[in-house]
């Protein structure tokens, strides 16, 4: 007995979830965060309005643990926030949701090599200052010969 299973849409109920997203050294928790993001956007502003509680609700997480998170994505060039306000009805002005900007990724992967080149830069000038250290101390020695003997 063949079981008649539903077709899946491929554009509903889905949505893009950049490859380079692996690549960029993020933690889960934030890929997490980004993914719901990207699921909430809108994809002709790129921009969504959730609370840190809505967005903790939906990836199991406090609000603390999401404020983390969209700090690391803010860092990493993957999203930019702003605060929004909102009037009340006896006219107060209240602070709303941020809005988030979903930015393009090339952003992030620009900024990700650039830090992984200034990584490797630092590296290798540590390692010409300690060949240099040794230089100077193989100096030192060879010198402190020389007098002893001399």
């Amino acid at each position: 007995m063949k079981k008649n299973l539903a077709k899946r849409d491929p554009i509903k109920n889905y949505f893009p979830l950049p490859n380079e997203i692996y690549q960029l050294g993020l933690s889960s928790g934030a890929i997490a965060v980004y993914g719901y993001l990207l699921r909430i956007e809108d994809r002709t502003t790129y921009q969504c309005y959730p609370s840190y509680s809505t967005i903790g609700s939906a990836v199991g997480m406090s609000k603390n643990t999401v404020r983390k998170y969209v700090s690391e994505l803010e860092e990493r060039r993957l999203i930019q926030t702003e605060p929004t306000s909102i009037t009340t009805v006896d006219g107060r002005k209240r602070n709303g949701s941020l809005r988030y900007t979903i930015l393009p990724i090339q952003f992030s992967i620009e900024q990700f090599y650039e830090r992984q080149l200034n990584a490797a830069e630092q590296a290798q000038e540590r390692q010409r200052a300690a060949r240099r250290k040794e230089q100077n101390a193989q100096k030192e020695v060879r010198n402190d010969v020389g007098i002893n003997h001399g």
